[in-house]
């Protein structure tokens, strides 16, 4: 098995111990055993790894997301954790996407008009207006999942 493969099925293993045996065995509709394979340095299991989907479903359910942090490790990416909390879930629907939309660009078009006012834009003025804009392109992302769920049904 390759020194990747092996980095990898590590980082499933503490996924799959970070949400617990029974409760990943129920978030991926996987048995124990079939889990169990995913993460096997035993060289017939070397091929199997887990799918996608169900990194998905244990990474939202992990305190830590264990395979997407290895992948963008081994890609030389740092992640970087939002530690901004909803006070509640998200509807999902557009018209509260785009609700929240407006809210974050009438915040972006505030910070901007402060900081213009002196006609230069400061490091600490453009690293809010690049905090603004990053809050956009989320409330942007969750406004096309939206979309492409709502196309779907």
């Amino acid at each position: 098995m390759s020194v990747v493969g092996r980095y990898l099925k590590k980082h499933i293993e503490a996924l799959v111990k970070d949400v617990g045996i029974e409760a990943a065995c129920e978030l991926t509709g996987k048995s124990k055993a079939t889990l169990g394979r995913y993460y096997s340095d035993y060289p017939e299991h070397a091929d199997r790894f887990m799918p996608v989907d169900a990194v998905a479903a244990l990474e939202e359910a992990a305190s830590y997301p264990h395979v997407t942090a290895a992948l963008a490790e081994l890609k030389g990416i740092q992640l970087q954790f939002d530690d901004s909390r909803r006070n509640s879930k998200p509807s999902g629907n557009v018209n509260s996407d785009v609700i929240v939309l407006a809210q974050r660009f009438a915040i972006l078009m505030g910070e901007y008009n402060q900081s213009i006012e002196d006609g230069v834009i400061s490091a600490n003025e453009a690293k809010r207006l690049l905090k603004e804009t990053v809050a956009i392109q989320k409330v942007l992302i969750d406004m096309k999942l939206n979309l492409e769920d709502e196309t779907a049904h």
